[in-house]
């Protein structure tokens, strides 16, 4: 039975001197907002993420990262669940009932939208991308006095804000249940930490928040991540402090406009789930605390 009850998912990560999500038709330079200086990160790459930590833990999935085409990878599904139809192989794939999917092939043609949709992650706060330099394994030919050079981008240190919709209504149509939303808060989370490459080693998350709301509620808290904020002090951080950002041990992240509008729907929220690193600094739990009471779980890693 598909899920019946909308969520809406906040997730803060940071990273620290690595790419967050590169641009392969710019160098891989980080995806950058030129005019705000946020970086950004594609809902793709989030996808990805989750994707890689499902794969791990052996759940199918229909995108699995290998170079195959659609068919072939129908043809495998077929095999392995034991089912005919292109459609029921399909259906059988974590990521194509959360996600969605488009397929045609031969007289068998559908598409789903996705039930869980997120807008692209911005950081909540200006940072700039660094360029850094430096020599390869390898000369260019046996004869060479010097090895080739390399160039990569990074970013010293960005916090990033993920926001996402699991609607129930677009689940009627993929089969999505509880349990499958259930297994996307847990891979974002645990996919962010085994996200160690060279390009991405220092990811790390922070917050993950999720608000359930009761049966047939249609509406929307809407863009969390543009809801909270970093201060130090009390006090918004001016450009150069945003720039030279390097901890959030320096900093405290500003849930209040969050927990202002979650006292307007308390009736109806089912309830909240909060999980957070031990020692994060945090303005406006104690009001959550209130405002939710029972409601309100609360996970410390």
């Amino acid at each position: 039975m598909s899920f019946e009850n909308r969520r809406e998912i906040l997730f803060i990560y940071t990273v620290k001197d690595a790419n967050p999500n590169g641009d392969p038709l710019n160098a891989n330079h980080p995806r950058y907002d030129q005019e705000t200086g946020q970086i950004l990160v594609s809902d793709v790459r989030v996808k990805r993420t989750v994707r890689d930590q499902w794969i791990r833990e052996g759940k199918t999935v229909f995108v699995d990262a290998e170079p195959k085409t659609m068919v072939t990878r129908v043809d495998e599904l077929k095999k392995s669940l034991n089912v005919a139809s292109g459609k029921e192989a399909i259906q059988g794939c974590l990521d194509a009932r959360l996600f969605g999917v488009t397929y045609a092939y031969k007289k068998e043609s559908f598409a789903w939208t996705g039930p869980v949709q997120f807008k692209w992650g911005r950081s909540l706060h200006q940072a700039k991308p660094e360029l850094i330099q430096g020599t390869g394994a390898f000369a260019t030919s046996d004869n060479a006095e010097q090895r080739t050079f390399r160039n990569e981008y990074l970013v010293p240190f960005v916090a990033l804000g993920i926001y996402g919709v699991a609607n129930q209504n677009a689940a009627e149509s993929t089969g999505a249940t509880d349990e499958d939303v259930e297994a996307l808060s847990a891979a974002l989370w645990d996919g962010t930490i085994n996200l160690i490459t060279r390009s991405k080693i220092g990811h790390r998350p922070r917050l993950l928040l999720e608000i359930v709301y009761e049966q047939g509620f249609q509406g929307l808290l809407s863009a969390l991540d543009e809801k909270v904020s970093l201060t130090r002090n009390g006090q918004p951080l001016d450009v150069d402090e945003q720039l030279s950002l390097r901890s959030l041990d320096e900093v405290t992240l500003d849930l209040t406009p969050i927990v202002n509008q979650l006292a307007t729907q308390t009736e109806n929220i089912q309830n909240v789930s909060l999980r957070v690193e031990t020692g994060l600094s945090l303005e406006g739990l104690d009001q959550m605390k209130a405002i939710l009471k029972d409601k309100l779980k609360i996970t410390s890693e």
